[in-house]
């Protein structure tokens, strides 16, 4: 592949000798770093992720229900949202963050919900059963060894816990085959 000087929407593609003229999707440009690995679709990726320089690119977006563009993600609405949608060829899909991420459309993936507190209205302690970070005072003795990021157990799933990360509760999971014991407050093997 090789970049069409003048259009960062286009690119050259030669296969098996033969040499093609493709295009972007409207919502994606032609990158150069990502196009082999990394790209959206077609070897393109996202208008946000290209930088074109000197190459001429139209912004332009062609919308479809629920899409802002054909190729794109997008925040499922105002405010904090636990998923996104991602659109291909004009067609939205739901995608859902991680347990315990909300998405960042600054940066485009979910993200811990404490960062998204004033940006995007996400309230952590209201997703965790209002759950509040207790002072370095409140913590237990073995709670206060992992001062300043104590961590406490989820009663109804023994493979999550709680982080407090200035004071803000961040909810983690342990991996696979593992779960969380509020004896050594660490994931241990699951026997």
């Amino acid at each position: 592949m090789y970049p069409n000087p003048d259009s960062c929407h286009e690119f050259y593609k030669c296969t098996n000798g033969t040499l093609t003229l493709e295009t972007c999707g409207n919502g994606l440009l032609y990158n150069e770093a990502t196009a082999l690995a990394g790209s959206a679709a077609n070897h393109c990726s996202y208008n946000w992720q290209t930088e074109c320089g000197e190459r001429f690119s139209d912004d332009t977006p062609i919308s479809s229900p629920g899409c802002e563009y054909q190729f794109g993600i997008f925040p499922s609405g105002k405010g904090c949202f636990a998923s996104y949608t991602k659109c291909a060829n004009g067609v939205p899909s739901e995608v859902y963050c991680q347990l315990g991420l909300a998405y960042d459309h600054r940066i485009h993936t979910c993200n811990w919900p404490d960062l998204l507190m004033e940006y995007a209205g996400c309230d952590p302690g209201a997703a965790l059963g209002d759950f509040r970070c207790p002072s370095n005072e409140e913590l237990s003795p073995l709670a206060r060894r992992f001062f300043p990021f104590p961590r406490f157990p989820v009663a109804k799933d023994p493979q999550l816990y709680i982080i407090c990360v200035d004071g803000v509760p961040r909810l983690n999971t342990c991996t696979a085959g593992s779960v969380f014991d509020a004896a050594s407050l660490g994931c241990v093997e699951e026997l």
